[in-house]
């Protein structure tokens, strides 16, 4: 039985990433002024920007149609996310994690753009003169769970070439 709702967990995760990239992008275009840096430790800034591009702000300058293009792979994405999770088991627990972040981070930038025509972004890490691109959480979980991706697709690996040898 507990494993039956850990088959649907997937989409607590995915909106609560949602809701909580709303609620964070909500508070910097209240109380943060675009363009002025607020300190918050010695290595992270809060730092509010409209990203127009991809991550790392790539395409930015690009004249406008890779607004749509970005909102276009994001749907495409999602509706592959979504049919992928229901085809995966409940006891693929962390892929079924990884997935649910990559959806909620890659919706709440699609709101972004759909909504303001640019994605918000606000957390800026940095040493020094050295800054990280600026990002926020949907990138935060979408990184996070492409990571996780990643280590159970070498996991996989590993335990199908265990499984070759003679």
């Amino acid at each position: 039985m507990f494993k039956k709702h850990l088959n649907h967990i997937w989409i607590v995760i995915a909106i609560l990433t949602f809701v909580l990239d709303r609620i964070t992008k909500t508070l910097a275009l209240n109380y943060l002024t675009l363009g002025v840096p607020v300190k918050v430790l010695p290595i992270l800034n809060l730092f509010f920007t409209f990203n127009t591009g991809a991550a790392f702000s790539f395409l930015r300058n690009a004249g406008g149609w890779q607004e749509w293009l970005f909102s276009f792979v994001a749907i495409g994405v999602s509706f592959c996310i979504i049919i992928w999770q229901l085809r995966i088991p409940a006891k693929k627990l962390w892929l079924k994690i990884a997935l649910a972040l990559i959806l909620g981070g890659t919706l709440g930038n699609l709101y972004d753009r759909i909504y303001y025509h640019m994605v918000i972004d606000f957390i800026d890490f940095y040493f020094k003169d050295w800054h990280y691109p600026i990002f926020n959480l949907a990138d935060a979980a979408i990184c996070t769970g492409a990571i996780m991706l990643s280590i159970d697709i070498i996991k996989q690996d590993g335990k199908e070439n265990r499984k070759k040898k003679p």
